[in-house]
C-alpha cells in the first residue's frame, strides 16, 4: 500500500487541477497544441530501481504541474483584460448615449432655427434686407441671424466630434472584448489538455507509489535528503528577508500544487517567502521568470530566483538563492524543503536568475 503522505500529495495535486477547472468558461475558441508526453516505465525490480522510477515520474508530474500553473496565471491575466475590456465598453456606450442626447438636443436646436422666422422673414440675410425698415434694422437682425448660425455651427461641431469619438472607444472596446474572450478561450483549452495529461500522470504515479513501500531505509533517506538545522542569519534588504522566510520552512513537505503554510512546491515556495515582506508574485515558476531584473551567472544575491529549464517555456522548477553558493528550494515530491548547491557552472539545465528585490 503507498504511503499516506505521497498520496495526499497526488490528492492536493488533483484538488489543484479541480479549483483551476472551476474558474474556466465556456467559450468556444481555437485549439492550442500542448507537446506533452511522458513514457510509462516497466515494473521495477529491485527497491532502488523503484527509488529511479519515482523521482523520474515525479519529475515529469511537476513539469506539468507547472505548465498548468503557468496556464492558470495565464488564465487570471485573460479574465482581467476582458474585466478591462467590459469596462470600456460600458464607459464607451455611456459615452454614446450621452453623445445621442447632445444630439437630440443640438437637433432641436437646428430644426428650431431652420423652421424659425424672424418677424415673418425667412431663414437668410437677403429677407432680413428685404423686412427691415432701416439700415440700422437690417444690420440687427443679420448679426442676430449671424450668431444663431455660428451657435449652430459650434453645437454641430461639437456634436460630431463627440459622436465620433463615442463610436471609435466603443469599436475598440469591443475589439478588445473580442481579443479576450479569444485569448480566454485558449487558456482554457490549454488548462483543459494538460488537466488531461496531468491526470494520466496522476495515474501512474498511483502505481509507481505503491512500489514506496519497498524502498530501503537508505533509499528513502536518500530520497529525504539530510537535514539542516542551522541558524540563517540573513543579510539586510527585502531578498534577504525573503531568504529568512523560505528558511525558516526548511522541513515542510513538497506538494504538487502548495503555497504553504504547511506544505509547497517549488514556486509556491518562493512565491509564500516573498508575500511575507511585501512582494506579490505569482503562483508559476515560468511566470515568476518574467519579473524583477536579469542576474549573470554567479552574481546572485540572496532572495534572488535561479530557474531551471531548457527554455522560457519549459522551466519546471525554481529556488531561491541564501549566499555562500547555497540554495533553498522545495525540490520534489518526497523531499523536504531543504538547502543545496547552486550551479556550479553556466549551462546545463540551469537557465538563468531573477532579482527580484533590490
Amino acid at each position: 500500500m503507498a504511503s499516506q503522505r505521497t498520496k495526499r500529495a497526488v490528492r492536493a495535486g488533483l484538488s489543484v487541477t479541480a479549483a483551476a477547472a472551476a474558474i474556466l468558461f465556456t467559450v468556444p475558441g481555437p485549439a492550442m497544441a500542448v507537446p506533452i508526453s511522458y513514457q510509462q516505465p516497466p515494473p521495477p525490480n529491485t527497491a532502488s530501481e523503484a527509488l529511479a522510477q519515482y523521482q523520474q515520474l515525479s519529475q515529469q508530474v511537476s513539469s506539468v504541474n507547472e505548465q498548468l500553473l503557468a496556464a492558470k496565471t495565464d488564465l487570471d491575466k485573460k479574465n482581467g483584460e476582458l474585466a478591462k475590456a467590459n469596462q470600456d465598453l460600458a464607459a464607451a456606450n455611456a459615452a454614446m448615449t450621452q453623445a445621442q442626447a447632445d444630439e437630440e438636443a443640438y437637433r432641436g436646436q437646428v430644426d428650431e432655427l431652420t423652421s424659425a422666422s424672424f418677424q415673418g422673414a425667412r431663414f437668410n440675410k437677403l429677407s432680413a434686407l428685404l423686412t427691415g425698415d432701416s439700415a440700422d434694422d437690417f444690420l440687427e437682425r443679420a448679426s442676430a441671424l449671424g450668431v444663431l448660425a455660428s451657435d449652430n455651427e459650434q453645437a454641430l461641431s461639437a456634436l460630431t466630434t463627440a459622436t465620433n469619438q463615442a463610436s471609435d472607444a466603443s469599436d475598440k472596446a469591443k475589439d478588445a472584448q473580442k481579443r479576450a474572450t479569444d485569448a480566454q478561450a485558449a487558456a482554457q483549452q490549454l488548462t483543459d489538455q494538460i488537466t488531461k495529461t496531468r491526470d494520466d500522470l496522476n495515474t501512474q504515479v498511483d502505481k509507481v507509489e505503491d512500489a514506496y513501500q519497498s524502498l530501503s531505509g537508505a533509499d528513502k533517506d536518500a530520497l529525504a535528503g539530510p537535514t539542516d538545522n542551522s541558524v540563517y542569519l540573513a543579510p539586510a534588504g527585502t531578498g534577504g528577508a525573503a531568504a529568512k522566510v523560505a528558511m525558516d520552512q526548511r522541513g515542510k513537505m513538497y506538494e504538487w500544487g502548495a503555497d504553504g503554510p504547511g506544505t509547497f512546491d517549488c514556486s509556491g515556495l518562493t512565491m509564500y517567502a516573498y508575500a511575507q515582506v511585501g512582494v506579490s508574485l505569482p503562483h508559476s515558476s515560468r511566470s515568476q521568470y518574467t519579473y524583477g531584473k536579469s542576474v549573470a551567472y554567479g552574481q546572485w544575491q540572496p532572495g534572488d530566483l535561479l530557474f531551471y529549464g531548457s527554455s522560457a517555456s519549459s522551466i519546471h522548477h525554481v529556488a531561491m538563492y541564501i549566499g555562500d553558493g547555497q540554495l533553498v528550494h522545495a525540490s520534489t515530491t518526497g523531499t523536504p524543503v531543504k538547502t543545496a548547491a547552486a550551479p556550479s557552472g553556466a549551462g546545463g539545465d540551469y537557465l538563468g536568475a531573477r532579482r527580484i528585490a533590490g
